[in-house]
């Protein structure tokens, strides 16, 4: 793929996923948790790939951690929160980082370092479209807001969860995946396909919960 290729792609995508970034939120930690989720493998790449300075990962890394020290609390204590402002920053925090690896290798599938926030935000959004709603409303659709809410899991467990399963699928791409763009393209599908199928499963096992908690909204 050629530079201008690649950067006009990063530049285009980038724009899409601070948005999603940014609305990925409501639940105690899980934008710090997620963030250290994204920034940590791409610290562990930067030891192999110099994409950009190292000070710049530890100096968010350590940021998001000075967060997450009044932000990962149980529903309703939590002391600060990260906001519109704070979310879309973080955003371009993780998504510079990102688009910098992308630039740097030619390899848009380092992408694949925010596929859980992805497939959560694309899969919602479609549903929503389904459901003939205004995207522009605010909602509790997304898979991890019907984990806290409605199945009543703590915001720590959520956070953690969504924090964990992005780490193994990174970790994996880093250290167990051949270092070609095929084996990457191959590994990307796949982890993108099981998501989306496991988004499925579990909306139609739980979404009829949000569904009764709307309909008694009504009465």
């Amino acid at each position: 793929m050629a530079v201008s290729e690649v950067r006009h792609t990063v530049v285009t995508n980038s724009k899409n996923s601070v948005f999603k970034i940014a609305f990925m939120d409501g639940v105690n930690g899980i934008t710090a948790a997620y963030t250290l989720a994204v920034l940590v493998p791409l610290a562990l790449v930067r030891r192999s790939v110099p994409f950009i300075e190292e000070s710049y990962l530890i100096v968010a890394i350590l940021g998001v951690l000075v967060f997450s020290i009044f932000n990962y609390r149980p529903k309703g204590k939590a002391k600060c929160f990260a906001g519109d402002v704070g979310s879309i920053g973080i955003a371009f925090i993780m998504l510079f980082a990102i688009g910098s690896l992308i630039a740097k290798t030619g390899d848009i599938t380092w992408m694949i370092f925010l596929i859980v926030y992805g497939i959560d935000g694309c899969c919602t959004i479609v549903h929503r479209i389904m459901l003939h709603e205004h995207l522009g409303e605010a909602h509790r659709k997304h898979a991890f807001q019907l984990m806290a809410n409605e199945l009543g899991m703590s915001h720590e467990v959520v956070s953690l969860f969504y924090m964990g399963l992005q780490l193994v699928i990174s970790l994996v791409m880093v250290y167990l995946v051949p270092n070609t763009v095929l084996a990457h393209w191959i590994y990307l599908v796949v982890v993108g396909v099981a998501l989306v199928g496991a988004y499925i499963l579990f909306m139609r096992k739980y979404y009829h919960l949000h569904a009764e908690y709307l309909a008694s909204l009504k009465k």
